[in-house]
């Protein structure tokens, strides 16, 4: 028999991302991915340690270009636009590839999660906009409230969930509006206290 042809990690990884996206975490099998590229699986193995090691790098692959996708979007010019044009992105990664996107916030095993250093570094354009908005202090929470809003919205929209009618796309829209409308006024400077008024009472007496 002609000896196999050799394979590399970023082909195993995208073969592993084209069969999730396909068929689910549940079509992604060891032996389903060495036939996508070519090697027996005793091969893949040489590469890959596990199942779970290689849903480690899918998910690591997925997170990589999420972020990229979301630093790409954003201007640092003005931060309301900004946090727009990163919650754009966003949904448009999620709607366009809806697997891999629910793998990077699925609860993962130990040796399949994404580490925390790539994680930070995902998050890192988001935390600088929120950061902006909100000020230094708040941007960890305002991020965390910016994602788990947007996160929810795209797994109902993944799901089919939003059954009223209306336009989606306008609903996405507003919430974003109000996010970073909200975001900006709870990082704005407090009105200044003229002198000579004492706080915490009434002029009148």
């Amino acid at each position: 028999m002609p000896t196999p042809p050799r394979t590399s990690l970023p082909e195993i990884v995208a073969a592993g991302r084209s069969i999730l996206e396909a068929d689910g975490l549940g079509g992604l099998t060891m032996q389903r991915v060495a036939e996508e590229v070519g090697v027996r699986s005793p091969s893949l193995y040489k590469r890959v340690r596990s199942r779970g090691d290689l849903i480690g790098l899918i998910a690591d692959s997925v997170a990589d270009d999420l972020a990229a996708t979301m630093d790409a979007a954003a201007s640092d010019d003005d931060p309301e636009d900004d946090l727009r044009a990163i919650a754009n992105a966003f949904r448009a990664f999620a709607l366009a590839h809806p697997n891999g996107y629910a793998l990077v916030f699925a609860r993962l095993p130990e040796d399949a999660r994404i580490d925390p250093e790539r994680n930070a570094r995902a998050a890192a354009t988001l935390l600088r906009t929120a950061g902006r908005l909100a000020g230094p202090d708040d941007a960890l929470a305002a991020a965390r409230t910016v994602t788990a809003w947007a996160h929810g919205f795209v797994t109902m929209e993944l799901a089919g969930a939003f059954r009223l009618g209306g336009d989606v796309d306008r609903a996405f829209a507003y919430g974003v509006d109000h996010l970073a409308g909200a975001l900006e006024s709870s990082g704005a400077p407090a009105p200044h206290v003229k002198a000579g008024r004492s706080q915490g009472h009434s002029e009148a007496r």
